[in-house]
Formats: C-alpha cells, structure tokens, sequence
C-alpha cells in the first residue's frame, strides 16, 4: 500500500492509501519502507466507516500503534511485515511506454 498522505488526529496516527494487493485488516503487523518501522494496525477505515478488511482498490485510512506522524511520509510502501514485507532498493527493472509524444526522444 502505498501511503498517500499521513494524519495526526484524536487515536493516534493514520497513514492513508489505497490498497494494490493483498488485504489489511486490524491486528496485522505491517513494515513501513524505506524506513524499515513495523508495528500493528489497530484499525482500518473507508469513508469514516470501520472495516473489519479492506481489498485491493480500497481508499482507507488506517491506525497504528507506537508510531509518529513524523516519521511516516508521503510516498512510503506499507506491507505485511510477515509476508514479504517491502523494503529499499536501489535499482529496478521498468517497462515504459509513451503515448503521443510530440516529439522525438533521446539519450540525455
């Protein structure tokens, strides 16, 4: 799940995103890349309504425990830190195709 944004309110902290694959539910333990933080996901939301689990395409919001506002950020991966949990890379693999492109592309 890629993190949105991130929220400070009354429980505690509430990274937002959409879920891509998987499910998130509460009581699942989670790590948070590239920072490497694990902790549990208390609980889970969408459109201010509890969710006892949220599926692949879901906008939710989502309370963690033990965790600051400050050191979670826009664009951090949040994963099942039990099943290949996400983390830093330096380099990856991509296949780009551009659509109508005015002009001509180059090296540099």
């Amino acid at each position: 799940l890629p993190l949105q944004d991130v929220y400070k309110i009354g429980g505690g902290t509430v990274p937002v995103g959409r879920v891509e694959t998987g499910v998130m539910k509460p009581g699942v333990v989670v790590t948070f890349a590239p920072v490497g933080i694990t902790t549990e996901v208390k609980s889970v939301e969408m459109h201010h309504e509890a969710l006892t689990e949220a599926v692949p395409g879901d906008n939710v919001g989502f309370n963690v425990k033990n965790v600051s506002v400050k050191e979670l950020r826009r664009g951090f991966v949040c994963g099942d830190s039990k099943d290949n949990p996400p983390k830093a890379t330096e380099e990856f693999t991509a296949q780009v195709i551009v659509l109508n492109h005015p002009g001509q592309i180059s090296n540099g």
